[in-house]
């Protein structure tokens, strides 16, 4: 069976046995704080497991993008070193949500890995959770014995807590699980050796394929568990190993899921796999990295330096990487792989078909820089080598690799491999200990205390959101909990009812007041984590059950509002003036600005951006009414022509607000006209990525401020012209007129200069051989920098110094010639200068025949020339 034969029929068999197949979720999370990355296929259905979402079906499939590169799940190093660990896999997986449990789960799986998928059943295991005793968690007989139905006692094995107990983090759903693993070896090994000892033993051959959770238990903060309200099923299967298992493989590698990328970067580096070790690892690395890449970028997430695009960059300079030291790579060329992962994969992910063009720029872009990154990273980690070997040393600072590694990016292994190379050595202590402080602070920064939610009512566990329509209304609290963070202790409360958007789509929360008969509380932010609203207080009301009135701030809000809607008009007049390939990317949406980011290849024109401008403040003028859709399938939003943003994960109900021609799925809230916007101007146009542009706008009051401020400027500059009619030829005339006058300026400082340094020659002493010139002026230091080519043809064949301190502006400064003859002596004018500078409390620098310094302290000049003269005699 082919890959995409394997996958499909998993589908089909779960859609046999009731269960909704549904699409995979984004690999880039967005609205959950505490994951960047989809690493398991529950992801999705967290909401649902923690009771935030209603169960729309009780039975689930599907394959899910999944990205493990860090958190807890951290497989990095192991990628391409060994035959089955992924950046980014597919994980088959079905769910029972309150349905079926551990009997059906188990019975399931059995049929399909040896009835559909044909797998030797004389070769799979499966592990149960063993207990701990001293957590009050007894073994799961119960899975064992559902197993001996299907398999022989022998094969039953138990597993400890690591592997046999999973829990979402270090709160939440948990429970036992039993893993399902294969043994891959020749059946000469099988006979030698028990497949049984080898299980979770980390052999390639002997490995887990399938992951059956029984979702049972809460736990809470303080590590004590809860039984859940309603049982959960969560498999998880590895795509990739599945289909090593079933097409005969000895490696993920080896299956058509990767052998064809493979093949192609073989092409395109002119190398063959399967020669050599370390060049094959190079090759599964690249293989590996160019999926996970292309996926990020296809669901929004560009590589960056901050968070989840900077486990991206990293990820895709580590293929770098190995391609340049491995592969003999020096230009980019990750970039040309990406035609035929789309071939392989475009038929299940469309989306990689539609977004090509930029997942090429953004690699190929990134590559670039990358090996700018590595350039530089050599140079100075050659002057590192010299400087040690200069002073007889075989071992480098691990102070100065850590600073290569943080600053600039130069990874460590190449550091190792080029210092090898050079028969030395790093002090990984050094570098160790730098790298832990770099954590601490990292942690540190971000530590956060997460009390226990405090339940007042069991009645409700949702919220109903009525920010739409209303600013106002009753409510009362459902639950509460403490959060500190740096020091400071805050409030987040869960309403039953709010009229507070939480930040979502770019757009801020909402602020206001939460209102008591006996006190008003400030609504400090609101957040969404896990689909709730989530209401942020600096002190919590005594009389937590009594009835409130949540009331938003409506200024700030209707100010939002008014951005969010010009981003829509935005994204439209974009389309139209720029053409059909512009693409949302992201947004940001505040109460004082807007932001937004698209997609588009070059620098947009002066013209192009007031042609943009105009269109927005034409559909502000015609004021047209919102139309909103809410709650209607998104089938039928897809035809009437709703943008749906690449990334997202829309529901089977969504929301469409229109403007006329703009029409998009979205949940944030909007004007209710498009002439409640009033003004919109755009501030600013840049690039943030490779082929991903910015604006910055602002629209009503700050709008209109921005104007004011600019007419204010050009009343000013008119003033000063005395209120000409022209302004523009004006300046243009005060320029030219300026320019003439630099010249002039320029042509009298040459001429100055000349005359001086024909003065200064004459003054010249003899000093142990060397012809001494000491100066000091109230010139600028300019006029002495002009003299250098005169004194360079003067003074070619003699040893010769020049020794300036001037005194420009109330400030010190130093300037100091050495001739070729100096130089080649070992004189340097830097070093020098260096020194000298500390008698004027001041630094500099140069080249090896001229300097500059400038200080704080006037009265050191004299004594700065002096020990410059003394460095250059003596």
């Amino acid at each position: 069976m082919t890959s995409k034969e394997i996958r499909k029929s998993f589908l089909d068999f779960f859609s046999s046995k009731n269960h909704q197949i549904v699409p995979s979720a984004p690999m880039v999370i967005k609205g959950d704080p505490t994951l960047m990355f989809t690493n398991a296929g529950m992801n999705q259905f967290k909401n649902i497991i923690l009771g935030n979402d209603p169960v729309r079906w009780p039975r689930v499939a599907d394959s899910q993008k999944c990205l493990r590169v860090s958190g807890k799940h951290n497989d990095l190093e192991e990628v391409g070193h060994d035959t089955y660990h992924h950046t980014m896999f597919e994980m088959l997986g079905n769910w029972s949500f309150g349905d079926y449990f551990k009997q059906e789960a188990i019975s399931l799986a059995w049929q399909f890995l040896t009835q559909v998928m044909g797998l030797d059943k004389d070769r799979l295991y499966v592990t149960i959770f063993e207990g701990v005793e001293s957590e009050g968690l007894e073994a799961d007989e119960e899975a064992s014995n559902y197993w001996k139905q299907h398999i022989s006692a022998d094969r039953i094995l138990n597993g400890n807590k690591h592997d046999n107990f999973w829990e979402m983090g270090d709160s939440g759903p948990c429970g036992p699980c039993s893993e399902i693993h294969i043994d891959l070896r020749p059946n000469s090994e099988r006979q030698q050796i028990d497949g049984r000892t080898l299980v979770n033993k980390d052999n390639p051959l002997v490995i887990e394929i399938w992951n059956l959770v029984f979702m049972q238990y809460n736990r809470k903060a303080d590590g004590t568990l809860e039984p859940l309200p309603q049982k959960v099923i969560d498999t998880g299967m590895g795509f990739e190993r599945l289909c090593m298992a079933v097409q005969g493989k000895t490696s993920n590698y080896d299956t058509d899921v990767f052998q064809p990328l493979i093949t192609f970067i073989g092409q395109v580096c002119n190398c063959k796999y399967g020669t050599n070790t370390q060049l094959d690892v190079a090759m599964r690395v690249v293989a590996d990295h160019i999926r996970t890449i292309a996926f990020a970028i296809t669901d929004g997430q560009l590589p960056s330096n901050a968070k989840a695009g900077y486990v991206i960059r990293r990820i895709l300079r580590r293929a770098v990487r190995y391609g340049y030291t491995f592969m003999q790579q020096k230009q980019a060329f990750m970039y040309k792989v990406i035609p035929a992962l789309i071939e392989n994969m475009g038929e299940a992910y469309p989306e990689l078909v539609k977004q090509q063009q930029l997942i090429t720029k953004v690699i190929k872009d990134e590559e670039e820089s990358f090996f700018k990154t590595l350039d530089t990273g050599i140079h100075l980690l050659d002057n590192i080598i010299n400087k040690a070997k200069s002073n007889n040393t075989t071992e480098i600072s691990g102070v100065d690799a850590f600073v290569l590694y943080d600053t600039y990016g130069f990874p460590l292994d190449l550091t190792e491999l080029i210092l090898k190379e050079n028969n030395l050595t790093l002090n990984y202590d050094d570098f160790n200990t730098e790298m832990q402080k770099q954590k601490e602070r990292a942690r540190n920064a971000t530590s956060i205390t997460t009390g226990d939610w405090i339940t007042i009512t069991q009645t409700q566990t949702t919220t109903t959101f009525v920010g739409y329509d209303n600013l106002e209304c009753e409510c009362r609290i459902l639950r509460y909990r403490s959060v500190t963070q740096k020091g400071k202790t805050l409030y987040q409360v869960v309403l039953n009812k709010t009229p507070f958007y939480a930040e979502m789509g770019g757009q801020v929360g909402d602020t206001g007041q939460l209102i008591s008969a006996e006190n008003c509380f400030d609504v400090l932010d609101t957040k969404k984590e896990n689909n709730l609203p989530i209401h942020i207080l600096a002190t919590l009301p005594e009389h937590i059950t009594l009835p409130f009135t949540a009331k938003v701030n409506k200024q700030r809000r209707l100010a939002i509002q008014a951005n969010h809607t010009a981003t829509h008009l935005l994204h439209s007049a974009l389309r139209e003036i720029l053409g059909n390939h512009v693409e949302q990317k992201g947004s940001f949406v505040s109460p004082s600005a807007l932001r937004f980011d698209f997609s588009h290849y070059e620098k947009l024109t002066q013209e192009q951006i007031f042609n943009i401008e105009h269109t927005v403040n034409k559909f502000i003028r015609n004021n047209i009414t919102l139309q909103e859709h809410r709650n209607i399938p998104i089938k039928q939003a897809q035809d009437m022509g709703a943008i749906a943003l690449f990334g997202e994960k829309y529901g089977e109900e969504v929301r469409v607000v229109k403007y006329g021609q703009s029409i998009e799925l979205c949940g944030g809230t909007h004007a209710p006209a498009t002439g409640n916007i009033g003004l919109f101007k755009i501030v600013s146009e840049s690039s943030i990525a490779s082929g991903i542009r910015r604006i910055e706008a602002v629209t009503a009051e700050q709008a209109e401020i921005m104007v004011n401020n600019i007419q204010r400027m050009t009343i000013t500059i008119r003033e000063m012209f005395n209120n000409v009619p022209n302004i523009v030829t004006a300046l243009t005339k005060t320029i030219n007129d300026n320019k003439d006058l630099h010249k002039q300026i320029e042509q009298f400082m040459v001429e100055k200069s000349h005359s001086m340094c024909k003065n200064l020659i004459k003054q010249a002493e003899d000093i142990n051989g060397v012809s001494v010139v000491r100066h000091t002026s109230n010139e600028s230091p300019d006029i002495f920098k002009n003299m250098i080519s005169m004194l360079k043809d003067k003074f070619w064949d003699v040893k010769f110094i020049l020794v300036v301190g001037t005194q420009h502006n109330e400030k010190p400064n130093l300037i100091v010639y050495l001739s070729e003859p100096m130089v080649n002596a070992g004189y340097n004018a830097g070093t020098i200068v260096r020194q000298a500078a500390k008698f004027i409390q001041g630094g500099g620098g140069g080249s090896a025949a001229f300097a500059t310094a400038g200080g704080k302290y006037i009265n050191g000049l004299d004594e700065a020339i002096d020990k410059a003269i003394e460095l250059a005699t003596t």
